[in-house]
């Protein structure tokens, strides 16, 4: 038969209440050895307690959903990892749910995650999103938002990265290195860092002098395929370049690709810079230059403001942007 609460509780010779308050660490005033007493009888029954239950009477279920575009792209998976070993340390569990940049898939996810009950949201949104829904606009759990922002949304805090400063420094060190015809193939420019990252390109440019004219951009996606596709069409209309700054780490690999297949030497004819570092950035021959982002500190941190916004802690602040770091490789001179 299975074991209740009810059984624990008999068992130990304390009431349902002591028991519940052991399980849900709100024990302070309950003896050590009533504790041990408890947890030895869990021990030995193997006894698993009932969230769902649980959670009618705390208003908790000591879950977090998770919501990212892409888990194919390598930046998502160690994002996710950083969240889910936070919410793990503080007892709670992580639902993850991939949208596959779709918007409406992430609204079927919002409205499911809280059928579930969840306790609160760590939002990535979709690159493609244009404007808020009514499923997010009108969320009635914490939403902290992740990596992206997007206009609308009441999130009660964020984690992001300095893009603006990451893709500055990336331009200014071609610059630097003597590249002197920096081109940009950029995410979707519905993307938050889309913008920010052209926003440091263009910065750079104009540091070193240069005008509206020389400032050039190709949109695409976050996708490799998309930076196969997009560096391929610039070398066939014939533009004239010899820097290429990435959106993300995929869309310079599939750069690479195309700037191979057309025979141009990398790092001597043309520089290459991504963004991210993801593991494949260091794989590839010749290895990547690239903006690291601390991944797994994002979301670790994410979750870490989300379960102190839960726990009603104190928290200085609802917001953070954390730094970049210029990593040097074999696509630059």
């Amino acid at each position: 038969m299975k074991v209740t609460i009810k059984d624990i509780a008999r068992m130990a010779d304390v009431s349902i209440a002591t028991v519940s308050k052991v399980i849900n660490k709100k024990d302070a005033k309950i003896s050590q050895e009533t504790r041990d007493r408890i947890f030895k009888i869990i021990k030995e029954t193997g006894y698993v307690p009932n969230r769902v239950a649980s959670s009618m009477i705390t208003k908790e279920t000591k879950s977090i959903g998770l919501v990212i575009p892409n888990i194919a792209n390598p930046f998502f998976p160690e994002v996710a990892r950083g969240a889910e070993d936070k919410a793990s340390e503080e007892g709670y569990s992580l639902i993850l749910c991939n949208t596959d940049d779709d918007v409406a898939k992430e609204d079927a996810y919002i409205a499911m995650l809280q059928e579930k009950m969840v306790d609160g949201i760590i939002f990535t949104a979709s690159s493609r999103r244009l404007k808020i829904s009514e499923s997010l606009k009108h969320i009635n759990i914490p939403i902290i938002s992740l990596d992206r922002e997007i206009e609308g949304l009441k999130a009660q805090g964020k984690i992001t990265v300095d893009n603006i400063s990451g893709a500055y420094e990336a331009v200014k060190y071609m610059l630097d290195k003597g590249y002197t015809k920096v081109i940009h193939l950029s995410g979707p420019a519905t993307s938050m860092p889309t913008k920010l990252r052209i926003e440091g390109y263009k910065k750079a440019l104009e540091e070193f002098g240069y005008k509206d004219a020389d400032v050039l951009i190709f949109e695409g996606d976050y996708t490799s395929e998309s930076g196969y596709e997009s560096m391929e069409k610039v070398i066939n209309q014939g533009i004239p370049f010899d820097g290429v700054f990435c959106g993300n780490d995929l869309i310079a690999i599939g750069a690479l690709k195309a700037l191979k297949k057309n025979g141009k030497i990398v790092p001597y004819e043309v520089g290459v810079v991504g963004f991210d570092d993801i593991y494949l950035a260091s794989m590839i021959e010749p290895e990547l230059t690239t903006v690291s982002q601390p991944k797994y500190l994002m979301g670790y941190k994410t979750a870490e403001l989300l379960i102190k916004m839960l726990n009603h802690s104190k928290i200085e602040t609802h917001e953070e942007v954390l730094k970049t770091e210029l990593i040097i490789r074999d696509t630059t001179k």
